[in-house]
């Protein structure tokens, strides 16, 4: 959608990314370090300031303590991170249960492994966890469970029940969680972040993923990190030693110091939410009916006042004629289930958001 959005010079609000520039602060720091001389190797864990920073980090917004020096790896990228945390874990036949719509990501890194995705589909349209549904599809092969919160494509987050119940399930058992929280700052209406890392019961099973890049506007740096406990991370640093061996130095030396700068992450919801709430405004105009979103750079919603098309075709129809990608949310199904809906992202400029909606307004 990407491709086909420059192809027709259409407004991009289909991938995930910000079009305002990021912090000149991060950026003169980046500079900085490469001007210092480090450009060379960081060690494979990651630059020990870094997960020093980020272990600080960690017990000032979730009161745990992290070791880091033995629990926290630097990634390029949360997507690797995931990628990295299942090759740890999973051999050929293990079932890992994953919620649909999901983040493209996850099946082909089972696969790959040679895992086998078990898909459960979230609640329609609140995009909620079926609890029950868990319970039933969990047996002796079931190896792990992929959590996202802040959920991508929908918006959906975890709250108090579903940490209950995923205690609950995974009370002693061997299942292990797969927490993708890249989205933890980007979550809405004065809601808590439901973290793996709040709870020692469930991250003491957990590998939790986060990503630099969408908490500081910087997506093309792709850079991250796991955080799991000392004997799982041990394994998880066996696949990433042989694989990217450790990340660019300059950007690992400038986020140590800028994660000083508290008020840079805090300050991420409110921003963001402000986006949310005027692309909501602006979009009453229009025939689209927006769903519920509670975190991440993304909203949902409806056509069907506008077209009973597929929901691909009629993505690929209002990028090339209206010119205004979006993502149709069939994409986010192994079966490309269809309910007529796509994905916007409104992490844009305003002028972006007011222009793409302007073009909306005419399907």
């Amino acid at each position: 959608m990407s491709a086909l959005a420059a192809e027709h010079k259409a407004i991009n609000l289909g991938q995930g990314f910000p079009d305002f520039p990021m912090n000149d602060e991060l950026i003169a720091k980046v500079n900085e370090a490469m001007r210092n001389g480090y450009n060379q190797y960081a060690p494979m864990p990651g630059l020990m300031a870094l997960r020093e920073a980020l272990a600080e980090k960690i017990e000032f917004l979730y009161q745990t303590k992290i070791n880091p020096d033995s629990e926290i790896t630097i990634t390029p990228g949360g997507t690797y991170a995931i990628y990295s945390a299942l090759t740890t874990i999973i051999q050929p036949g293990d079932e890992v249960i994953v919620f649909e719509p999901a983040y493209d990501s996850y099946i082909p890194n089972i696969e790959i492994n040679g895992g086998i995705a078990v898909t459960l589909p979230l609640t329609y349209p609140d995009y909620k966890i079926n609890w029950q549904l868990v319970r039933k599809s969990i047996n002796k092969r079931t190896k792990a469970i992929i959590i996202n919160s802040p959920h991508n494509p929908t918006g959906s987050v975890l709250n108090k029940s579903d940490i209950e119940e995923l205690k609950s399930i995974t009370e002693g058992t061997g299942i292990f969680i797969i927490s993708d929280e890249v989205y933890e700052h980007l979550i809405y209406d004065e809601l808590p972040h439901e973290s793996m890392l709040k709870y020692p019961e469930l991250f003491e099973r957990s590998f939790v993923c986060f990503s630099f890049g969408k908490t500081y506007n910087c997506t093309g740096w792709k850079l991250g990190y796991c955080i799991a406990s000392a004997a799982f991370m041990k394994e998880y640093r066996k696949v990433h030693q042989f694989n990217c061996f450790s990340c660019f130095t300059p950007a690992q030396v400038a986020l140590a110091e800028y994660l000083k700068n508290k008020e840079a992450y805090l300050s991420l919801p409110g921003f963001m939410q402000q986006k949310r709430d005027y692309f909501i405004e602006l979009m009453k105009s229009t025939k689209f009916d927006l769903f519920t979103t509670q975190g991440s750079y993304f909203i949902c919603g409806r056509y069907n006042r506008i077209s009973n098309e597929s929901d691909s075709d009629f993505a690929v129809r209002i990028t090339k004629e209206a010119g205004v990608a979006t993502i149709p949310l069939s994409a986010f199904y192994r079966n490309g289930k269809d309910d007529k809906v796509v994905r916007f992202c409104f992490s844009k400029n305003n002028n972006t958001l007011k222009r793409a909606v302007e073009r909306l307004e005419k399907i």
